[in-house]
């Protein structure tokens, strides 16, 4: 899952407009056309099918085609939905080339040139594969009015065997939403709408058990949306400050929303605690893995101590192995230290040892065999890993997490946490 980021940038556009009524409480709400997935915070990916057949959507195709993949995606509201033809071309050996039908008239040669970034990708047995990411604007339906939202499309090397499953796969998802502010029980909320399974259909149904749409509020104020507390599935009641509510409407544009008191009740869930830089760590007693007792952050004073939540069997972890091990083998002199919490699941206490032994991964482990329930990974809420937090030991706080702990970024954060403590 992608890091959270503030939301004052959207929230800036929104169209802000909330009135009572006898249905409960509406807001106007304003298209946010591109941009919204960092603003939400994570992503949900979506699948469509390539194939070497060219399709009726495409009536005009680029000229020097070599070795073409076509898909189809219908897109916006089931009644009048914009047909979008996309082509990526992949000859053996030369760049991949993508196009998208930005228009939905046919032809693919008169839009606008699509994103599209080859990046390096590590994959099994350390073989460098290219993943391509980039995206583009399409219409939110047919009509010459249609508004153009942001599409953000990305696609794995076909020759990495490690994800032969998605050999003749594009994956897309949403990178807009619907924004405004609403009155709930005394308070006014910053709210999204977002459209999770990217159909551009207000109106659409949940599928597999997945939400189609969310209800995202910022309940605590402090300009993120968490998943957990402050993301709603639209189609279901949900609780904010102990009243349950649900939504009444949702206008096919997107242009406003009613929310009211519903006659179910739910739970609240509340969303977790900040651990955003300059926040105080949450403090825990464990045992390690030698059986010894570690309290945290108390055992690292004089020392700046990265909290890893990690696991054996994730690609990702394994992946940021190489920078973590550099980085302690560099700087363990000056104080930097690690603490590993181990997310793999029951009996896997040796596989965890010889795995740690031979990855030259020699700071202590947490590890209770609980896998996503792990003691320690549900007091920090961690629905996603790898996750680190980098806690200075005598304050107790929180001095950096996320990106800024990963890959080449990792050394230069903790060498600036060490200056700043004057070592």
């Amino acid at each position: 899952m992608k890091p959270i980021r503030t939301l004052t940038g959207l929230l800036a556009v929104a169209s802000i407009s909330a009135v009572t009524s006898a249905n409960g409480q509406s807001a106007s709400l304003k298209l946010l056309a591109s941009g919204a997935m960092p603003k939400i915070g994570y992503y949900a990916p979506q699948r469509l099918a390539l194939s070497q057949s060219k399709p009726a959507a495409v009536k005009k195709a680029p000229a020097g085609l070599k070795a073409p993949l076509y898909g189809v995606l219908n897109f916006g509201p089931a009644a009048k939905q914009a047909t979008v033809a996309i082509i990526v071309d992949e000859p053996a050996g030369q760049p991949s080339r993508l196009w998208v039908d930005s228009n939905a008239d046919g032809d693919l040669t008169n839009d606008a040139k699509p994103e599209w970034t080859p990046r390096p990708l590590t994959g099994g047995e350390g073989k460098t594969y290219t993943l391509h990411i980039g995206g583009a604007m399409v219409p939110l339906g047919s009509g010459a009015q249609a508004p153009k939202v942001h599409l953000a499309m990305y696609r794995f090397d076909p020759a990495d065997p490690g994800r032969a499953a998605l050999k003749n796969t594009l994956l897309y998802y949403r990178d807009y939403a619907w924004t405004g502010k609403l009155p709930l029980g005394g308070k006014t909320y910053d709210v999204m709408i977002s459209d999770e399974a990217a159909s551009g259909d207000l109106s659409a149904k949940a599928t597999s058990g997945k939400p189609s749409l969310q209800l995202l509020i910022d309940v605590n104020g402090n300009g993120r949306i968490d998943p957990r507390g402050e993301a709603y599935d639209a189609s279901k009641p949900f609780n904010i400050a102990g009243t349950t509510y649900e939504i009444a409407q949702i206008a096919p544009t997107g242009a406003s929303l009613t929310v009211r008191r519903s006659a179910q009740t739910v739970a609240e869930i509340l969303p977790p605690p900040d651990l955003s830089a300059g926040k105080p760590a949450i403090p825990f007693t464990a045992k390690t893995t030698d059986g010894k007792e570690v309290r945290f952050p108390d055992a690292y004073k004089g020392k700046v101590v990265m909290l890893d939540f990690w696991a054996t069997w994730c690609g990702p972890c394994r992946g940021e192995i190489p920078h973590l091990t550099k980085t302690y083998q560099a700087l363990r002199e000056r104080g930097f230290d690690v603490l590993g919490i181990s997310l793999d699941q029951a009996n896997a206490a040796e596989k965890l040892a010889s795995f740690t032994k031979e990855n030259g991964m020699p700071w202590p482990q947490v590890y209770d065999g609980k896998y996503w329930q792990a003691e320690i990974a549900q007091l920090y809420v961690i629905q996603s890993i790898p996750a680190a937090f980098l806690v200075d030991g005598d304050t107790g706080k929180i001095v950096a997490s996320g990106d800024a702990l990963r890959g080449d970024n990792l050394a230069k954060t903790v060498e600036d946490a060490l200056k700043a403590k004057g070592l």
